[in-house]
């Protein structure tokens, strides 16, 4: 590690520090509170030794409630020992902190890949949740119920999601690409009132009928309590599917909003803690555990990280690209609330072309645009010159999660989209609706790292025996040690709270476990994410993620489409060894001297003790629906478990692939030539 650190490289370092968000905040409180705190640092050592500073936030980002915090209770013991009831007394409502604008600024822009674009104004998305929610509520809504979907990133289901919210029931979204098992291992659980779902979809320039998988849906939910199905028209033609009328216990959209009246937007006044969102772990077997979120903690630490942490403020346009099954998707709905617009896309990125899609992201004026580590991937590979294409003139921050972004691939994307660019990549997610460590505005970027702690996250990283070793320079796991306002409020179903102390209290009990391998650099701060912990390679009891892998075979992506790198540890082995598939690109195969380079290649940018036992192509590489690489199942199917892909897996069939390599030894004789 030591090495890595003396290569790390500065590519970024603020013009103004002074004039960030996160610094207006420093001062802000110092001044309140008469304190002297000099830095960023500072700043982040206050916000987890005091409480006090989540009311202070409160004020700063303009919070709306109709009964503000009592100050002398800004928490008080919660229905789990682990997590506490915050802001006790306080009334609000997360949609009407997304709607406080009135106006004629753009609220929402609407595109997709048919190069159809449209503007709404916060004046209309007012107007059009007003009439959604005088919908749902002469349909008997009532604070508490859920209310689903099966849509794609679109201004319905911003206006779904929202009016549901302002009536005080629970949101919950599935994107239109997930499978029927998987969209019931959801909603059985949920057992949401009504179900909004589209007919007709375009992806990828192919027209996909959805009416047989709602359909099916509705049929097995019909007992769970269901009462409505709202059929949403052509994404296409805007029209009507015929056959959908034909889905029992339906109605069409236009049909149900004329069920409505004329009466006024109302938001209903919940406590803080109230349930806004249930978003679903991305575990690849079983049931998905439904992750319950609350409107207070999901506005405060999203707002947060938005508005401090991106510095997204009422002249930016924010463009998250995302399905609505992906926690980013609610996430970037925050835009709204620091009064910026945000940019809706429905469709694939490289249809018509890629090129169109870059172009459509500078033409909109994107100031801050979220992706993928693989999208970047995908431009690099292409050998796509992003700024022959567009200026990206607007284009201040590319915020990019989901996976781990490695070193060559943030400077190669500095160079490609202009120097002035800032590269905020985060970890946090679905578990707690905001971000562990994120980007700093203030401090400098160096490539492969993620800058620093966020504010109110107490991130420690711990040994195995619980020990703190964060500032050693060797990796560990990262833990929370202080509790604040979006752990979420529960699982549904899960009374007990046994299902969730499981999943993040366990091996430290009274503090939180996130699952990643993370290793701090001692000489810039910054954090570099190594991988899943879960899924944390130890041969000979060296531990290392595989982030590190990927990170060198970033230098052979002429060659190689994809990577998987994962332990085995079979119940026979003394001792775990790695295996690493390669996809590679067509035309190209691997040889004995591409391993041969590999091989070296590992062992002089790492250690010998990195370089992996065995070497294997492979045709496909299994991912979530939400683009996420899994290595945990692969890892559990070399190593001799059996399991049945859940929903959450897009391409299930590619873990078939990997059950012939419980066996290596009678393999071999075989396939000698993937030794290495």
């Amino acid at each position: 590690m030591s090495a890595q650190f003396d290569q790390s490289r500065l590519i970024w370092a603020p013009a103004y520090p002074s004039h960030v968000v996160c610094e207006r905040l420093r001062r802000e409180i110092n001044l309140k509170h008469n304190l002297n705190l000099k830095d960023y640092h500072d700043l982040h050592a206050y916000s987890v030794s005091n409480y006090t500073f989540w009311l202070d936030l409160w004020q700063f980002m303009g919070i709306l409630s109709s009964v503000p915090p009592d100050p002398t209770k800004i928490i008080q013991k919660g229905k789990y020992e682990e997590v506490p009831e915050w802001f006790p007394g306080a009334r609000l409502n997360y949609a009407e902190n997304l709607l406080y604008r009135d106006d004629d600024g753009i609220a929402c822009t609407a595109g997709n890949e048919l190069g159809v674009v449209t503007h709404y104004t916060f004046r209309q998305l007012r107007e059009m949740v007003r009439k959604m929610a005088a919908a749902m509520r002469a349909n008997g809504l009532q604070v508490g119920d859920r209310v689903a979907a099966i849509i794609t990133n679109s201004i319905t289901a911003v206006v779904v999601a929202l009016a549901a919210s302002s009536v005080g029931a629970i949101f919950s979204s599935t994107a239109t690409d997930m499978g029927t098992q998987g969209i019931l291992d959801r909603y059985r659980q949920i057992k949401p009132k009504f179900i909004f779902t589209e007919t007709e979809i375009v992806y990828a320039g192919k027209t996909l009928s959805l009416v047989q998988k709602a359909s099916e849906v509705e049929q097995d939910l019909r007992t769970s309590g269901v009462q409505r199905i709202i059929t949403l028209p052509s994404v296409k033609t805007g029209n009507t599917v015929p056959e959908s009328l034909n889905i029992p216990n339906s109605v069409t959209l236009d049909s149900f909003l004329a069920s409505g009246d004329d009466r006024p937007l109302e938001f209903e006044q919940l406590p803080f803690s109230h349930p806004l969102y249930i978003l679903y772990s991305s575990g690849t077997s079983g049931p998905p555990k439904c992750i319950v979120h609350c409107g207070g903690g999901a506005l405060m630490n999203s707002k947060k990280d938005c508005m401090v942490g991106f510095g997204i403020l009422p002249t930016d346009v924010y463009f998250q690209y995302t399905t609505t099954g992906w926690m980013m998707w609610p996430f970037m709905l925050t835009g709204l609330a620091c009064g910026a617009r945000i940019v809706l896309y429905d469709g694939s990125p490289f249809h018509p072309d890629l090129r169109s899609y870059l172009k459509f992201i500078n033409d909109q004026g994107v100031t801050v645009f979220g992706t993928s580590p693989r999208f970047l991937t995908e431009v690099q590979m292409r050998n796509i010159k992003p700024l022959e294409i567009a200026s990206f003139e607007a284009l201040r921050e590319m915020t990019v999660t989901g996976a781990v972004i490695t070193a060559p691939l943030m400077e190669w994307t500095h160079e490609a989209f202009g120097r002035k660019l800032h590269i905020g990549s985060s970890s946090g997610g679905t578990d707690v609706f905001c971000a562990f460590v994120s980007c700093v505005l203030s401090l400098p970027l160096h490539a492969g790292e993620l800058q620093g702690k966020s504010l109110g996250m107490a991130v420690e990283l711990f040994d195995p025996a619980g020990k703190n070793i964060e500032n050693t320079g060797q990796p560990g796991e990262l833990v929370i040690t202080r509790p604040h306002p979006s752990i979420p409020v529960c699982f549904w179903g899960d009374e007990s709270g046994t299902k969730f102390r499981q999943a993040y209290y366990d091996t430290y009990p009274g503090v939180w476990r996130q699952g990643d391998f993370v290793v701090k650099n001692p000489k810039t701060t910054g954090f570099i994410f190594l991988g899943r912990s879960d899924g944390v390679l130890n041969p000979s009891g060296v531990r290392f993620g595989s982030a590190e892998i990927y990170t060198v075979l970033e230098s052979f992506s002429d060659e190689l489409d994809d990577s998987l790198c994962v332990g085995q540890r079979r119940t026979q082995d003394p001792d775990e060894r790695v295996l690493l598939f390669l996809k590679m690109r067509s035309g190209r195969k691997l040889t004995p001297a591409l391993i041969d380079r590999i091989k070296s290649a590992i062992r002089t940018s790492l250690s010998p003790r990195h370089v992996p036992a065995y070497v294997f192509d492979t045709t496909d590489i299994p991912y979530t629906v939400n683009g996420k690489k899994i290595e945990i199942a692969v890892k559990q199917i070399v190593s001799g478990s059996d399991l049945k892909p859940s929903g959450t897996v897009a391409n299930p069939e590619s873990l078939n692939l990997y059950y012939k390599y419980r066996d290596i030894e009678g393999l071999l004789g075989v396939k000698t030539r993937a030794k290495l």
